[in-house]
């Protein structure tokens, strides 16, 4: 079991409905997260659905899974969008609906309660990732400081998002092989959401970047280590440790502040301004749905804010 639990998030431990249901209700509810789920992210945010509800069960005095009933479900999705978003509404039915699935396949339960339920709307047209106006990312990248090794992992982690669209998990997840020479350039290979693996040639800048980093943190005599590692502050060295996404956030953070960046950006802000910036200088969004690894160009133009740049001119044009 201990195996099992290092799989599965600690909030996902059995609820007590649950337990009350058997063992078999148990083990296929332990099943859910680790045999149907392999995405960390999509296992951590149902995770934490499952067990809201769960408790959310308990507080109206529901204690077996046969007395769920979608009059249930639907009274918490409309209590939950009294205080969260519509997205999160969304993202929570939907793990219920799933989790249900798996306990009516596993013949743990007769019927899926969250079968008929149905969510808010929720129309997205534009992003809210942050994106910088290129001169401000020229301005973030300048002000890193590459005298030492963690000012050249830095810049070239930046480097990497805005000029291969590349998504922070696959950035961070690359090992030093996966950024290799091809036809006299080099280029970067990612492993994205999916297990999609995504390969394309870097930007002359980027390549200066990875370059850098590489030979000045001796890096290039282990292919298979990790490129983006954790720094070492008492050494001055990078350690043997991947760059977990929340050092990235806090990085990107300091590097702004150093960057006298205004904008409250993130790890994602770096992709969106890659794909706006490719867009604005005569890209097709066709290229960049597949620069971006997208299946979809509807997907891509979530990250296209030329439209705020029209905007804001025409705000200018009230002249009082």
């Amino acid at each position: 079991m201990t195996d099992v639990l290092d799989i599965v998030p600690a909030r996902a431990a059995i609820p007590a409905l649950m337990a009350a249901s058997g063992p078999r209700a148990s083990y296929r509810f332990l099943e859910f997260f680790t045999a149907n789920i392999r995405n960390p992210h999509t296992r951590r945010a149902y995770a934490r659905a499952a067990v809201e509800f769960f408790d959310w069960l308990a507080a109206k005095g529901v204690t077996q899974l046969a007395a769920i009933e979608s009059l249930h479900v639907a009274t918490y999705i409309e209590q939950l969008q009294r205080s969260r978003s519509a997205p999160t509404a969304k993202l929570r039915l939907a793990a219920l609906k799933h989790l249900f699935d798996w306990m009516v396949t596993g013949q743990i339960m007769p019927t899926n309660p969250a079968a008929a339920v149905r969510g808010p709307r929720h129309i997205v047209r534009r992003g809210k990732t942050p994106v910088l106006d290129p001169a401000e990312a020229r301005q973030l990248l300048d002000a890193i400081d590459t005298t030492t090794v963690i000012g050249l992992r830095d810049r070239a982690l930046i480097g990497l998002m805005v000029y291969s669209f590349a998504r922070i998990g696959a950035a961070i997840g690359m090992r030093v092989e996966d950024a290799y020479m091809q036809n006299r350039r080099l280029w970067v290979r990612l492993n994205e959401k999916g297990g999609k693996q995504h390969a394309m040639p870097c930007h002359h800048n980027l390549e200066a970047y990875l370059h850098a980093y590489i030979e000045g943190a001796g890096l290039a005599r282990d292919p298979k280590a990790l490129l983006f590692r954790t720094y070492n502050r008492s050494t001055g060295q990078l350690t043997g440790n991947s760059l977990p996404q929340a050092n990235a956030y806090a990085m990107i953070q300091r590097r702004a502040r150093g960057g006298e960046i205004m904008t409250k950006i993130g790890n994602h802000t770096f992709r969106a301004t890659g794909v706006t910036a490719y867009l604005k200088n005569g890209g097709t969004l066709e290229r960049a749905a597949q620069m971006a690894n997208h299946a979809s160009t509807r997907t891509t133009q979530l990250y296209d804010r030329r439209a705020e740049e029209v905007t804001l001119d025409e705000v200018e044009r009230v002249l009082i």
